[in-house]
């Protein structure tokens, strides 16, 4: 077996502190069927699910009709949202977007991603930070059931040729140690995220960071060394 390393990362809460946005397109998205959003910590509670999961969730009571309309407010707030901030809305975890150069450097590692955001969602992201082209497989929530199913750390694989005991997810959620786990590859929750410690613990991580700095040396213990 080669050298080569799928790192893959999630988003939301784990490179970029999207918080203020997640919370403001919620509640905008509740406002359009005239609902009041959850509080703070339910909705930080279901960040990496898809959105319409994610909803569904939240609001249990809401009729199919609604969802679909809180989905799309939701959706309409976070584009009129990044189109006020500009190219400058990405905003990366301290020392996240360093993590990143540093990891590209290395030919053995494939950096992909698995995220519970949109195509155009990721997209705008990504293009705002200059990484269009950083990642070789970027996985998100239009082409896949909701986290924790498996199916986008399997297409990650299939994109890449790496094995499962060559690929790590990174993730600050429950759904992201459960999704890897799933899969067969390795897991490292981070501390900074949205879900608690406990959660990443009792998801079964393999390992749980509290810095950047300390991810590659976890990265390579994930992965086999």
């Amino acid at each position: 077996m080669s050298k080569l390393r799928c790192i893959i990362f999630d988003v939301d809460g784990t490179l970029v502190d999207s918080q203020a946005d997640i919370l403001a397109c919620m509640e905008a998205g509740f406002a359009v069927v005239g609902r009041e959003a959850p509080h703070r910590e339910a909705v930080l509670s279901i960040v990496g699910l898809s959105l319409d999961s994610a909803m569904a969730r939240l609001c249990p009571e809401a009729s199919g009709n609604e969802l679909v309309q809180m989905v799309e407010g939701y959706k309409a707030a976070y584009v009129a949202r990044r189109k006020a901030a500009g190219a400058g809305h990405a905003h990366f975890y301290p020392g996240m977007r360093e993590l990143l150069d540093e990891l590209a450097q290395v030919p053995e590692n494939l950096l992909c991603i698995a995220t519970g955001k949109s195509r155009r969602g990721l997209d705008a992201l990504l293009e705002s930070a200059g990484m269009e082209r950083f990642f070789l497989s970027t996985q998100v929530a239009d082409d896949h059931p909701s986290k924790p199913h498996p199916s986008m750390i399997a297409r990650v694989l299939r994109d890449t040729g790496a094995e499962a005991a060559q690929a790590v997810i990174i993730g600050d959620t429950s759904y992201d140690i459960e999704m890897g786990r799933a899969a067969g590859v390795g897991t490292i929750g981070v501390n900074w995220g949205y879900h608690p410690v406990t959660e990443l613990e009792a998801a079964g991580a393999g390992e749980i960071v509290t810095s950047p700095a300390a991810l590659p040396a976890a990265i390579q213990r994930a992965t086999g060394g």
